[in-house]
């Protein structure tokens, strides 16, 4: 007795900006997958009329994807091969996609993931600040909530990368603050791989004063160094205290 063969999905990650992050492997994928699930179809419509990519495009967004889930799901198993974009960036960072990948994975689904465009990496990379160890914060919550988190973030020693609206920029500034000190080093990107492309840094306090004064506009990622290593300052202290019992003998 024949057995189907299981289909795959494919995660595909599309330009955050410039069209030319596009690579030849995302195409290829698109073009060849039996169903292309977008985040918004309009948007990805463009994209995938630009590079001449014909398929059955279905929506799948944050307010429909756990009634959709299972329907995809059957359709990988019958044999169908799909692939998953978001209307920019690599899906599932903050973007729809983990509900999926993880029902799949859990089916025994062969999830496959192409590397490509994401925000956050040109981001860190281009802050200036230490990128070996990073911790990915995303969106804050848009009400309750972010004060007590950022609180909790103010001792994290390694960099964090937060994504944020123009809207709510100068706000998250003014919270980061008053929880990390005004002196803490930090930088928002905005538009990357965009024509309008710009990397403010400095402290919190010079950023925040910049963008107090010119309004932001686009895509914006925020990059803020960690706390300086505690262990450093008890290994002074300890150092200094056997300064001073030497004295005294």
């Amino acid at each position: 007795m024949s057995t189907t063969r299981k289909g795959t999905l494919y995660i595909v990650p599309t330009p955050v900006g410039n069209l030319e992050d596009m690579t030849f492997r995302a195409i290829k994928v698109l073009k060849e997958a039996d169903l292309i699930l977008a985040e918004d179809t309009r948007t990805s419509g463009v994209l995938l009329k630009h590079f001449e990519i014909e398929g059955k495009l279905l929506s799948h967004h944050k307010y429909n994807e756990h009634q959709t889930v299972g329907m995809v799901k059957e359709k990988i198993l019958a044999g169908r091969s799909v692939a998953l974009i978001s209307d920019a960036g690599t899906p599932g960072i903050s973007d729809p996609g983990f509900l999926l990948a993880r029902a799949c994975a859990e089916e025994g689904i062969t999830v496959s993931t192409l590397p490509g465009p994401t925000a956050c990496i040109p981001a860190i990379v281009s802050s200036g600040l230490p990128c070996d160890r990073f911790s990915f914060q995303g969106f804050l919550p848009q009400k309750k909530g972010r004060q007590t988190i950022l609180n909790k973030l103010s001792t994290q020693t390694e960099t964090m990368i937060f994504y944020e609206s123009p809207r709510r920029l100068v706000k998250t500034l003014e919270q980061m603050a008053e929880a990390f000190g005004e002196g803490r080093q930090c930088c928002v990107s905005r538009e990357i791989s965009k024509l309008h492309e710009e990397h403010r840094r400095g402290t919190i306090a010079e950023v925040l004063s910049h963008f107090k004064e010119c309004e932001p506009k686009g895509e914006i990622v925020l990059v803020v160094a960690g706390a300086p290593e505690l262990k450093k300052e008890h290994k002074n202290k300890y150092k200094d205290f056997s300064n001073d019992e030497t004295e005294e003998q």
